[in-house]
């Protein structure tokens, strides 16, 4: 086993280190740039449109709404990657992979939006709602079948499978600090319970999202901003750290600003997924009016899953000042940087805010692998197949093997997902620019929910499925 975590992890520095970070930023820098600072600019119409209603069921229809599709989104963004990832980060990286975190998530909004509007454009009709990501734009936008399948087979091994025992682990071993439960016991309950929701479809894991992801987030914030009030006086400090040590001569010389970076950007991309190619098939569910609408509201996923929860994570470790202590890492950080601050209980609250956060990401994450092995084949074995293995197998993996080992695996994973993910949208861009600018100047002109028909892009009217 140490000598496949030893070439996973060479493979891990060689993507990391060199093609996936310039690509991420660059393409972040790109699409910031042609869409006019959109993450910035509409952060007003993100929120107003959480609430979007232009779009009524007809009939039998049970479209998915677009709080809904964000709930899917932010159940699979906001998971171990929040409070684990964000530890794992600090603790090799140092204070600054906190900043570089935050700079992949501002410039990772503009590309977040590119990928979901693209989703929401070539989505099609499938049975009482909609289907779509990456491996279908390929498909219709590219005209590139090869590229769709490896993408749709990356995706469903990335998040279907291998994400999924991330989360276990992160479960099991929180549950094991805070009560000293068995991780494999704790494996087979969590496998009762993924498979009782994903045999559920997209719109029980809408409904159980859209309850469970506001309830974590808003608990586990208020509990940051007590911690943070608690230690105001700290703040400028920790401001102080994080910038010097992103950017400091004395990690340039020990050779841990390049840790810094690339942890920071994995572990950023680990949580926000911008970039990566799976929120577009949450986007993708979603019944609205235009397809920038929802592009809109997943880039408004990206801040709240980086600047803001994130953020409590990174705040509360750095506040204790246990980041430096080796034997910690992972959930335990998390768990020890809380208990310093807030009393014995914090382990339990975090146990149980982990298995809010991480359950949420695993039938979240569950989807995405659901859509791609649809796109790949209609066959109802290879379906249940699917489930059984990432609802059950892969489950009890995660409960099973290290923290080292699922790490690697799911950075492998990123990895290859993104760099297809990103030619994708790196070609097929400009046809959210145009997007974009029919829906600004709808707004202009005082039309309050714009609306999109195919004809407007005549040139891949023919590939699209929906927008009549």
């Amino acid at each position: 086993m140490d000598s496949v975590l030893n070439i996973l992890n060479t493979i891990n520095d060689a993507l990391w280190g060199y093609v996936i970070i310039a690509a991420l930023i660059g393409c972040g820098l790109w699409f910031t740039w042609r869409t006019r600072f959109v993450q910035f600019r509409m952060v007003g119409e993100m929120l107003r449109l959480l609430t979007d209603s232009s779009v009524k069921p007809q009939g039998s229809e049970k479209h998915i709404s677009s709080f809904q599709a964000f709930a899917v989104s932010l159940a699979s963004r906001v998971g171990t990657g929040n409070l684990a990832g964000v530890a794992t980060a600090i603790a090799v990286g140092g204070p600054g992979a906190v900043f570089w975190m935050w700079v992949v998530a501002l410039l990772g909004s503009a590309t977040a939006f590119v990928e979901s509007t693209l989703g929401q454009l070539f989505k099609q009709h499938h049975k009482d709602s909609f289907i779509g990501g990456p491996a279908y734009y390929i498909q219709r936008g590219l005209h590139c079948r090869w590229m769709a399948v490896l993408f749709a087979i990356l995706i469903t091994v990335s998040f279907g499978l291998a994400n999924n025992s991330v989360q276990t682990n992160t479960i099991c071993g929180a549950m094991e600090g805070a009560f000293g439960w068995n991780p494999i016991a704790t494996g087979v309950v969590l496998v009762v319970m993924t498979l009782v929701i994903v045999f559920g479809g997209i719109q029980r894991i809408a409904k159980v999202s859209s309850v469970l992801v506001p309830v974590m987030a808003v608990g586990y914030f208020v509990l940051a901003v007590v911690v943070i009030v608690m230690n105001i006086g700290l703040i400028p400090h920790i401001f102080k750290v994080i910038i010097e040590s992103a950017f400091g001569l004395e990690q340039a010389v020990g050779g841990t600003l390049g840790a810094a970076i690339m942890n920071g950007v994995k572990r950023g991309l680990f949580s926000n997924e911008a970039g990566e190619g799976s929120a577009p098939n949450a986007a993708a569910t979603a019944a609205v009016s235009h397809p920038v609408k929802q592009g809109l509201i997943q880039a408004l996923g990206v801040f709240t899953d980086t600047l803001v929860v994130c953020s409590c994570t990174a705040f509360i470790i750095l506040i204790s000042g246990l980041y430096t202590s080796p034997e910690l890492n992972g959930i335990m950080l998390t768990q020890a940087a809380i208990e310093s601050e807030v009393g014995s209980w914090g382990p339990t609250f975090i146990a149980v805010a982990i298995f809010l956060f991480a359950y949420s990401s695993m039938i979240g994450n569950y989807y995405y692998g659901e859509a791609n092995v649809r796109f790949m084949t209609q066959s109802r074995t290879a379906m249940t197949t699917y489930r059984l293995l990432s609802g059950g197998a892969m489950v009890l993996f995660g409960a099973w093997t290290t923290l080292e080992v699922v790490w690697s695996i799911i950075d492998l994973c990123m990895a290859l997902l993104t760099a297809c993910n990103l030619v994708a949208i790196a070609l097929l861009g400009k046809y959210v620019f145009r997007l974009l600018d029919d829906y600004r100047a709808q707004k202009r002109q005082g039309i309050k929910e714009p609306t999109f028909q195919r004809s407007k892009l005549p040139e891949i009217e023919a590939d699209i499925d929906c927008w009549q």
